[in-house]
């Protein structure tokens, strides 16, 4: 008997494990979802403003974009949290099928022993233990026996019960997984729904500037303004450096000027170690680093934009990316800015020796602080649609002082 209760306690055991495992990825999944509602929910609240005021066309663009991808992703994690549920579901309804026949046996078994009772009554029981009392033998296991006799019906009560109230469990966990299961389908479908209508509201607003000349010279003003925006922020941060090698050029002939005013004192010439000067022109040496693996979806110079099929320059490259993607730093250098950049989203620009200046945009997320240096290839962030008007991608530009260069070629050099 005790064998058999063991048996029954690593079976009950077994079959919650795999329950609890899939309640704990059910609850992360949930956690997930919650999230991405949260961030769905202020990208509509922004668009929705957007549509009772006069905004930029390339800003409209971008948050429809956006709206579109995050719908697109949301949906995408409805999706495994339902096929999870269901699954769980799926789990509960074969452990309580199993339940209902080991319960099914045990009731049989209690009704063969309460039928032996009524037509034997309790005599045959005080017999057996009457037999073991005064028989010669081992007294622990005389012991043994009377204690098993005495325990046989409680314990044949007990697992019976306790299988009834794990089954009863079970079944409270399939019904609130099915009701779950069922607001997951709901959400799915309205979801999909409004998916279908946003992509309608993209095509009509991206018809309307094929054919509209006023919203085509809006966007195209507004492309050229975020462009000399960019311009700007690197023309700072190259008069900044010039600065700082103009401080640290006079500060250096100071000390000179010191080093001769004591020699002429002392009439002796020290001997000075001189430092290796900082020089404004020149370009990175060393290895350099892919910034995102994936293809080239606009490349640097004059081409038509993807999207506003109007001619533009542009200062960089788009390299298409995936969702949770990394970007590293494309060499060694110190961060001199994070910001949010009209038309870039969420950026890094990053000072390389020789006044050389890389720039990371559209990133999801930052992982780098103002003023850190960073080796070649490190983790600076995640790619992202922040500001993109074509999902999810990073803007990659090389500037060389202020002068952009080409970053593709700039990435072969030596």
């Amino acid at each position: 008997m005790r064998l058999i209760v063991a048996l029954l306690c690593l079976f009950v055991g077994v079959s919650l494990a795999a329950p609890k495992k899939t309640d704990a990825q059910i609850k992360e999944q949930r956690t997930a979802l919650k999230k991405l509602e949260s961030d769905l929910a202020k990208k509509r609240e922004e668009l929705a403003q957007l549509e009772t005021e006069e905004k930029g066309v390339l800003n409209t663009l971008s948050l429809l974009d956006q709206n579109l991808n995050q719908t697109r992703i949301y949906i995408t994690e409805l999706s495994k949290n339902e096929t999870l549920v269901q699954n769980a579901v799926k789990q509960l309804s074969r452990d309580i099928d199993s339940l209902d026949q080991k319960i099914l046996v045990r009731k049989e078994a209690m009704k063969k022993r309460v039928r032996k009772l009524y037509v034997n009554g309790r005599y045959s029981d005080a017999e057996i233990l009457y037999q073991l009392l005064t028989r010669e033998g081992n007294p622990e296991r005389q012991a043994y026996w009377v204690h098993h006799v005495l325990n046989e019906d409680r314990i044949l009560v007990e697992t019976l019960t306790s299988m009834v109230q794990e089954r009863d469990e079970k079944k409270r966990g399939e019904e609130e997984h099915l009701a779950e299961l069922n607001r997951l389908r709901e959400k799915k479908s309205r979801e999909e729904k409004g998916l279908v209508s946003q992509v309608g509201n993209q095509e009509k607003m991206l018809l309307s500037l094929k054919h509209d000349k006023a919203m085509q010279k809006r966007a195209l003003q507004e492309f050229e303004r975020n462009q000399k925006v960019m311009q700007k922020l690197i023309e700072k941060l190259e008069q900044k450096r010039k600065k700082e090698l103009e401080e640290a050029r006079k500060a250096e002939e100071k000390r000179k000027a010191e080093a001769a005013r004591k020699k002429k004192q002392k009439q002796k010439e020290p001997k000075v170690v001189e430092k290796p000067k900082k020089t404004i022109e020149g370009t990175v040496k060393g290895p350099k680093c892919m910034p995102l693996e994936g293809p080239v979806i606009s490349n640097y110079g004059l081409q038509e934009h993807p999207v506003l099929h109007i001619a533009t320059r542009n200062l960089g490259v788009e390299i298409r990316g995936k969702r949770g993607q990394s970007i590293r730093a494309a060499a060694a250098g110190t961060v001199a800015m994070v910001a949010e950049i009209d038309g870039r989203g969420p950026s890094v620009i990053i000072e390389h020796e020789g006044g050389t200046y890389s720039v990371y945009g559209h990133l999801r997320s930052i992982r780098v602080q103002e003023g850190k240096e960073v080796r070649n290839c490190e983790e600076i962030g995640e790619v992202g649609d922040i500001a993109s008007l074509n999902g999810i991608k990073l803007y990659f530009q090389v500037s060389e002082g202020t002068q952009t260069v080409d970053p593709l070629q700039w990435l072969k050099s030596k």
